[in-house]
């Protein structure tokens, strides 16, 4: 070990000298990089290398290093770390996949019009004709002489590309390297087209994935194996204090992680409430949980405890990540909401198209418009209309100053309500068509309503500022949320609160399952429990505390007596 290097230096050392190995045997690698470990660090310094030692040749053949980015959050972050040097291509897979087929015209027009997706589309008109495909504004659309792609059509069309002999051997030229950061999250049928098509075949990219399967919480392939990818394990952590990275480390023994400096006090506390004699919650979602105002009860007393232990709660200090659904929806500000749908993450993970429309859209629009960024604004709905006229622009301003009135003090139907009247913006296709199928159901007919429609009712009824208050939870807190997430992000203190109410998460059972086995058709299951488990308690620097708010069995309790240590579990007096 070099003089003055920490323990996590050291691991970090090591595991970006086997980066440069491979990239100077040309061999794929996968490193794995743990919560804390550095990802990004060694990304960066990999592609520093290429620069360095390959660029010149690069740009002499017109070639480039391909860099994958899940977000352009991460994209941007990337470009400056790189000074954004010519020989460094740098985009998310959306947008790298169309710089590669957007030219194919031809092949674009007969790939397209094989997706099920536009055959009811095209039928209609006649079919794709000689029309422009094009990828602007991301949602599906048909007009004179251009169709313009949805976000969802370009990885399968790119996919159908690589099936392509010709395809293949064009990509492999123009990337002789392709990185791919938070491997993770990735389309899982992409990376399997990857698989069949390059890994391993002579003539194919270089390829170095970049990511954590332990911290895929938002869908994508998971953990890439395969035999022409060598796997790296970066074990560093460069994040928390010791007394945190052994929880994590008993946890995850198979990649242990080393601290950067192993004599920084912090601590962990874990509270549980089995204690408590009263009526818990009931049903498949709710089964085992405190009721509401009880687990409000439990959070504050052991709130209270952590201040007399010296936590802060300041927001700038301390993060409270609630995996409990029920009383988050009440701390946030949006409780009518859960009651609106069958399945949670139908909203917290916009699965629904008026929370996916009004939280990632409208709201942002308002907001711009609120701030006179008009340009801002036409770019967020995707649309920039011809305001050829002065009443052109009035008309756009009155609308959104009636939005503006509904927003504070309306119900989301009324929001919908003048959004379908006035089309000042327009609302995308999904929200209309089935704003369309409700006023024509006929409750008379002797049908039962569809779920969809019963969800779109109730959601009418719920009042818009509670979207107001979901997006800012989503903006800034969900464990969920694919761009801010608490993925990625560290505070100096951390309390989890572990309920239930999510109808895809029981951390009981997970604990459970990680006791007792793992069958088959709970694989899955277990492994979205646990990353998201492991995802919370790696966040802090300093202090993290846990608080149970459902119900554990002795067999869970045990393995959180194992992760965390048994003489730190406790129970709240409620």
């Amino acid at each position: 070990m070099p003089d003055g290097e920490t323990p996590a230096q050291r691991a970090s050392r090591v595991a970006l000298e086997a980066v440069y190995g491979c990239l100077e045997n040309g061999e794929s690698f996968r490193l794995e990089a743990g919560a804390g470990a550095g990802k990004t660090y060694t990304l960066v310094k990999a592609l520093g290398w290429l620069i360095e030692k390959r660029s010149r040749v690069f740009v002499r053949r017109s070639q480039k290093v391909a860099c994958i980015t899940f977000t352009n959050v991460a994209k941007d972050e990337i470009e400056a770390r790189t000074d954004r040097h010519p020989a460094v291509f740098c985009e998310t897979n959306h947008a790298f996949c169309w710089s590669l087929i957007n030219g194919l015209q031809a092949h674009l027009r007969t790939y397209v019009s094989e997706l099920p997706t536009w055959q009811d589309r095209l039928a209609e008109v006649g079919g794709i004709g000689g029309r422009t495909v094009e990828y602007t504004l991301g949602h599906r659309s048909i007009r004179d002489g251009v169709l313009s792609l949805h976000h969802d059509d370009i990885l399968p069309l790119t996919i159908r590309f690589m099936e392509n002999a010709k395809f293949r051997k064009r990509m492999s030229e123009l990337y002789p390297v392709i990185l791919v950061d938070e491997y993770q999250d990735t389309d899982a049928d992409w990376v399997e087209a990857i698989k069949a098509h390059f890994l391993g075949v002579a003539g194919a990219p270089q390829f170095g994935f970049f990511g954590d399967h332990w911290q895929k919480i938002y869908g994508g392939c998971g953990k890439l194996e395969h035999p022409a990818v060598k796997e790296i394990g970066k074990e560093a952590n460069f994040r928390s204090v010791q007394v945190v990275v052994d929880c994590l480390n008993r946890m995850r023994p198979e990649l242990p992680q080393f601290v950067d400096d192993p004599t920084v006090a912090g601590s962990v506390r874990v509270f549980h409430s089995n204690g408590w004699v009263g009526q818990r919650q009931g049903g498949a979602h709710w089964g085992g949980d405190l009721p509401g105002p009880v687990a409000h009860q439990a959070l504050d007393r052991v709130k209270t405890r952590l201040v007399a232990d010296g936590w802060d709660f300041d927001a700038s200090r301390t993060k409270v990540l609630m995996l409990t659904h029920r009383v988050l929806a009440a701390e946030q500000g949006y409780a009518s909401l859960p009651g609106v749908f069958q399945f949670n993450d139908a909203f917290t993970k916009k699965e629904n198209p008026h929370i996916a429309y009004l939280v990632d859209v409208l709201e942002p629009a308002c907001d711009a418009f609120a701030a006179r960024r008009f340009g801002e604004m036409f770019d967020v709905l995707g649309t920039a209309p011809h305001l050829r006229r002065t009443a052109d622009k009035a008309a756009w301003g009155a609308s959104f100053q009636a939005l503006d009135q509904l927003r504070a003090n309306g119900t989301v139907g009324e929001v919908i309500g003048h959004l379908m009247q006035t089309r000042r913006p327009r609302p995308p296709d999904a929200v209309a068509d089935r704003e369309r199928d409700l006023r024509a159901f006929d409750p008379d007919a002797g049908e039962p309503m569809p779920r969809y429609l019963t969800e779109t009712e109730a959601l009418h009824g719920v009042q818009y500022a509670e979207i107001k208050a979901l997006r800012a939870y989503l903006c800034g807190h969900s464990p969920f949320e694919t761009k801010h997430g608490v993925k990625g992000q560290e505070f100096e203190n951390v309390l989890v609160v572990i309920g239930r109410g999510w109808n895809q998460y029981n951390f009981g059972e997970m604990l459970e399952l990680a006791v007792n086995g793992v069958p088959a058709a709970r694989a899955e299951m277990f492994e979205r429990n646990r990353n998201l488990f492991y995802v919370a308690c790696s966040r802090p620097k300093k202090r993290l505390a846990l608080l149970f708010t459902q119900q554990l069995s002795p067999v869970a309790m045990g393995k959180v007596q194992a992760w965390f240590g048994e003489a730190i579990v406790e129970g709240i007096a409620i």
